[in-house]
């Protein structure tokens, strides 16, 4: 391509440097420097600064290599989420990385550090990356990766700039959308919280405090119950599926259109995450019937550090099939409203008692008769309306920002695809015209 050279990141950036911690480790609440490591630096792109450690400050004086600066690439080195990426943008005056991350810095300044930040999450170049992953027990990149990863780039650094910035405004998009998201959650735990420790009056308002009872399992609001699943469950379909829980399903089982499958990581609190979907056959699918799901069942996460995370399924997941890490509960809508149900066993007495239940280390989860002997806290069915009524208006909202977050999304894959390989030019008098 004409103006676009192609180069092994090494011969872009040069050697990666990592860094160090000291001795006995650290933590949030050592004095001093922040020291970033993989878990600041988001699986799908990005940084997150809400736990930061810190080094002593005589530690990172002698530290040789491994100081950030402003515009730094991080890439995650070792453990599950290897090579992800994320760009530090020099929020602190002084700050490092620990061990577990390299830092890419482009030594001559043929690359503007965004535009290299960009190239690094495309799938192509992630691909790359992962084929020079080694380890099972504790995979990871050694310093050499970048003589085998190659990037065609732009050799114009005014041309880079720009593409750089139609991108990162999709980004700031992305993240004033975060914020919203996040912002929306937090008030609607806070009206669970009031919700699920007073109740509501006929008229569907919040009771005045006091109206409730102390109870072995928590707060329970006056005329409720501490029941089971089983209480409200359909009893005309097996209730709560027993193992085999879901599909058992192999690398040779999927293709690439047909019929979803659900896995753990599609099972947020509260709501389902549909963007990284698996997919089999209609035959498949017919064969393996007895996992598919229906509008309104509580689809609760069974095994490993997702323990006890559980959502409804909503029509757009009808017919869709479960893999063996979640558990089906069908539940039955004369008996319950399924919002409340939900929000029953994403409210803390659930939590507790899941926490407690659930196994350690490599048997860490939950089986079925411990997820049937959950208690529960139950209103009156009328009452459960009421209040899924005033729980849907706020899911409706954060589900309409979910929606933006994924045409967001969306709209940032392909131009990351359009503007990353030239098929797609921005000459300087257009960057304005860019519109989200």
């Amino acid at each position: 391509m004409r103006e676009w050279r192609r180069s092994s990141l090494r011969q872009i950036l040069g050697a990666p440097v990592s860094g160090k911690r000291p001795a006995g480790g650290v933590n949030t609440e050592t004095d001093g420097i922040p020291s970033l490591g993989g878990e600041n630096i988001r699986a799908n792109g990005g940084m997150a600064y809400d736990t930061i450690n810190r080094i002593p400050a005589s530690f990172f004086r002698l530290m040789p290599k491994g100081r950030l600066q402003s515009g730094d690439v991080l890439i995650n080195k070792d453990g599950a989420q290897t090579g992800k990426v994320g760009i530090y943008d020099g929020r602190f005056s002084d700050a490092a990385v620990n061990e577990h991350v390299f830092i890419l810095r482009s030594s001559n300044g043929s690359i503007d550090q965004r535009l290299l930040y960009y190239y690094l999450l495309l799938p192509e170049t992630q691909s790359s990356i992962a084929k020079r992953i080694t380890g099972s027990a504790q995979p990871g990149l050694n310093s050499q990766f970048v003589d085998a990863v190659h990037l065609t780039i732009p050799t114009d650094r005014d041309e880079q700039q720009r593409i750089a910035e139609v991108l990162a405004i999709i980004d700031e998009a992305l993240e004033q959308t975060e914020a919203l998201i996040a912002k929306t959650q937090q008030i609607k735990a806070g009206l669970m919280h009031d919700l699920f420790t007073r109740g509501v009056t006929q008229d569907g308002q919040l009771r005045p405090p006091g109206h409730a009872a102390t109870t072995q399992f928590g707060v329970l609001p006056h005329g409720w119950i501490a029941g089971s699943l089983l209480d409200v469950a359909d009893s005309y379909r097996q209730p709560i599926l027993t193992g085999p829980f879901g599909a058992d399903l192999g690398n040779d089982d999927f293709v690439p259109e047909g019929v979803p499958v659900l896995r753990i990581g599609n099972v947020q609190s509260g709501y389902l995450d549909l963007q990284d979907l698996l997919f089999v056959t209609p035959r498949k699918a017919r064969e393996l019937s007895r996992y598919a799901i229906r509008p309104g069942d509580l689809l609760f996460a069974r095994q490993g550090a997702t323990t006890g995370r559980n959502a409804l399924a909503t029509d757009l997941v009808d017919g869709c099939l479960i893999n063996y890490h979640i558990i089906r509960v069908a539940l039955d809508y004369d008996k319950c409203a399924p919002l409340f149900i939900e929000a029953a066993f994403n409210g803390e007495m659930v939590k507790r008692q899941v926490e407690r239940d659930k196994g350690r280390g490599t048997r860490e989860g939950i089986n079925t008769a411990q997820l049937k002997a959950l208690k529960v806290p139950l209103a009156p069915l009328a009452e459960q309306r009421a209040i899924a009524e005033l729980l849907g208006a706020q899911s409706a909202e954060v589900s309409s920002l979910q929606d933006q977050r994924a045409e967001l999304r969306h709209l940032k894959a392909g131009l990351m695809h359009d503007l990353l390989t030239g098929r797609v030019r921005v000459p300087a008098a257009e960057l304005k015209e860019v519109a989200i």
